[in-house]
């Protein structure tokens, strides 16, 4: 590993921070979790509360803070509420000079402020980790934000991520504990989010996405980029006037029935995750606006999340499944997304632990229902048992996490669970209307006639190879020389099998003959056909019960 004198400061903070953890209960937790074994520390305290944590890796710089919220996802490795002090992380950071944004804006736009706005606040609204968003007036008079990406981000993010990477490299070769965590492809994963994320383009257009997948919940609203303004280091968009979830006072709350927007709310999420494959992976209470015309407001769409139609399906069985208290189902359909060794993965351990985490949820009251924090609580008894779960399942976990913790802000007694389950139903009945559409019966006549024009010459072709007798079969799934010996071993013993009942038969016919050689006082030929049928038949038993073991195992 070459270290550069540039890179000097990159490597001084990252060992810092190491040494200081390095012996810390946290990292003892989380090796733990990543070599399988059990820990007792989760119950009791640690070195580290999880916000002197979080404060450290705002310490750290941007790509740190980063980090920190995509170890939000993993509760495979950390415990529960170092999971929610991450996943509420949010990069607050020093404001960037005005003189410094306006030669941004100028570079990439190229036009002056002043020619594209009527008003441009000098005044930050908000300043995070890559961009800075400023109050401005279109000469329209349309009030937009501006988002401004700091000087030079991406550079330092770039350096950033390939010490991580240099480091990971070299832990990976070196440590065990490493290839556990699986360490590379975390710095991978967090090495997409940010390039994703340092692209504002890319940000703009899932904006409209978003807003057109949503645009059926009257109480959902997605702030729309103006496109003339907006490159990959700007975008400009609609400004949101309002506050965020966590400043809503108990007047309000006790003043508006806020249940229609949490109706909404939840129900646009599961159909983000269910229907689109696309989500808004980031919805902590501060990115969550209720707006003046009482509406929620999604910000900030730098980080998404993308489901597979195959995901999109198992996660709406096992939605259906926690709703509905089904622990045998919502087993069935962790398993089937999940990769896990046979040989070594506790499967019925795992079950036993979600059967009891579900009655658990079942007895519970209804508006203590945590979505969220019981998919967590499954992610870690997977990773417990041997069983590894997909990375998307992961992102469901800390999504629903976050609408749990604005459930609490707005209407503590809201009923998440029945919400869910309305909407499930509603998904079900459209799926089943949609398959019924003329053009999925069409697809079903195309493929018929695909079909129907092949099928007269596959089946010429097949009777001609038996009329020839070159027709074969070949199956690979079946081991032709164990399949051979089983056979055998069959056919022996059902011929012993005979030959026994043979002696017994002809032992009792000569029972009956009276003879001068005698046993125990009966013929001795019948007794002695008796005798060795008998020890034929428990050499058979025997034969059974540890014989045809081995042969199973090998």
């Amino acid at each position: 590993m070459s270290i550069l004198p540039e890179a000097i400061d990159r490597y001084r903070k990252f060992f810092s921070f190491i040494i200081k953890y390095w012996n810390s209960d946290l990292v003892k937790y989380s090796s733990d979790r990543a070599l399988g074994k059990d820990t007792e520390i989760e119950r009791s305290s640690f070195d580290q509360d999880p916000e002197e944590f979080v404060k450290d890796l705002k310490t750290m710089g941007p790509t740190y803070i980063k980090l920190g919220q995509l170890l939000s996802t993993r509760p495979d490795l950390l415990p529960e509420s170092y999971l929610e002090a991450l996943c509420q992380l949010q990069d607050d950071v020093e404001t960037i000079p005005y003189e410094q944004i306006h030669e941004t804006f100028e570079e990439v736009i190229g036009s002056r402020i002043s020619k594209c706005f009527k008003e441009f606040d000098e005044i930050p609204m908000a300043s995070a980790s890559i961009g800075q968003v400023h109050k401005a007036v279109l000469h329209s008079g349309k009030k937009v934000a501006v988002k401004i990406q700091r000087p030079q981000i991406r550079e330092q993010f770039l350096k950033d991520l390939n010490t991580l990477q240099e480091i990971a490299t070299w832990a990976v070769k070196n440590s065990e504990d490493a290839r556990k965590y699986n360490v590379a492809e975390l710095v991978d994963e967090l090495r997409y989010t940010l390039l994703q994320e340092l692209d504002y383009n890319a940000e703009a257009e899932h904006l409209m996405l978003l807003a057109e997948n949503l645009k059926h919940f009257n109480h959902l609203h997605v702030p729309q980029p103006i496109l003339d303004y907006t490159s990959s280091k700007v975008l400009t968009m609609e400004l949101v006037e309002g506050q965020k979830v966590t400043k809503v006072s108990p007047l309000k709350r006790m003043e508006k029935n806020l249940d229609p927007l949490l109706d909404d709310l939840i129900c646009g999420y599961l159909k983000q995750v269910i229907e689109d494959g696309f989500a808004h992976a980031d919805p902590h209470p501060g990115n969550i606006f209720i707006t003046n015309d009482n509406r929620l407001a999604l910000m900030d769409l730098g980080m998404t999340a993308h489901f597979t139609k195959e995901l999109q399906s198992e996660i709406l069985q096992l939605m259906i499944g926690l709703s509905s208290y089904d622990s045998n189902q919502v087993s069935k359909v962790i398993l089937a997304m999940s990769h896990y060794d046979q040989e070594t993965a506790n499967i019925d351990g795992f079950n036993k632990n979600i059967s009891r985490l579900i009655q658990e949820s079942e007895i519970s009251k209804a508006d203590t229902m945590q979505t969220g924090r019981h998919i967590i609580q499954m992610n870690r008894i997977a990773a417990h048992h041997g069983i590894q779960i997909p990375a998307p399942l992961n992102m469901l976990a800390k999504i629903l996490l976050n609408m749990d913790q604005i459930v609490a802000e707005l209407s503590p007694r809201y009923n998440v669970n029945e919400t869910i389950r309305g909407y499930i139903k509603k998904i079900m009945h459209t799926k089943t209307i949609s398959e019924l559409k003329p053009e999925n019966i069409f697809n079903l006549i195309l493929e018929t006639k695909k079909l129907t024009e092949k099928m007269p010459e596959r089946l010429n072709a097949i009777l001609e190879n038996l009329s020839t007798n070159q027709f074969k079969v070949k199956v690979d799934a079946i081991n032709e020389d164990r399949f051979t010996d089983a056979f055998q071993k069959v056919a022996n013993r059902i011929t012993l099998g005979l030959i026994i009942a043979a002696m017994i038969i002809g032992a009792a016919l000569l029972i009956q003959i009276p003879t001068s050689w005698k046993i125990f006082g009966y013929p001795g030929l019948a007794i002695l056909l008796f005798f060795v049928a008998a020890l034929l038949g428990f050499y058979i038993i025997y034969a059974i019960i540890f014989k045809d073991q081995d042969f199973k195992k090998r």
